[in-house]
């Protein structure tokens, strides 16, 4: 039997989150980390992006306004992960998150890439990261990746603002 291989082109194009709470979302999603809001479906549901793209993270109350966070052990989203442009964008990001006293639950410099992670408000985990440049990617005697999970310097990272 053949096996079929997406095309290598292929992108994650968006995340669509069920939240709890649509204002209390976009304070973190649109008042800390930055998105600008592209359209609202009344009061149930907002597409927010970067760059002036369609949506880049939709969320939505349509079957959740007022649930609790889903349960940590159980199936279900790890995180979304958002990728910088820049180690630099990174670290400001990093600052703004400082800045408004939010909660970062880890960081990690992963080899391939830099990584803050934290949650929403509804518990979604959420990465922000910035990839190395390819050519710089740990790799072991067979060109297989070898990532890795060490502790990010923070202070470092924010050195570049």
């Amino acid at each position: 039997m053949k096996t079929y291989t997406i095309p290598t082109e292929t992108r994650i194009g968006h995340v669509h989150l069920k939240v709890s709470d649509l204002e209390q979302s976009l304070s973190f999603y649109q008042g800390i980390l930055g998105f600008e809001v592209q359209q609202r479906y009344g009061t149930q549901a907002v597409f927010i992006a970067a760059g002036g793209y369609h949506h880049h993270i939709g969320l939505n109350t349509w079957e959740s306004n007022g649930a609790p966070a889903a349960p940590t052990y159980s199936t279900g989203l790890y995180h979304t992960a958002i990728l910088y442009p820049t180690r630099r964008d990174l670290a400001i990001a990093l600052q703004q998150i400082l800045e408004a006293n939010y909660p970062i639950t880890g960081a990690a410099d992963h080899g391939v890439s830099h990584a803050i992670y934290l949650d929403d408000p509804d518990g979604n985990g959420v990465e922000l990261y910035w990839d190395l440049p390819k050519e710089e990617w740990p790799m072991d005697e067979h060109g297989g990746l070898m990532m890795k999970t060490e502790a990010l310097d923070l202070q470092a990272l924010l050195g570049l603002i």
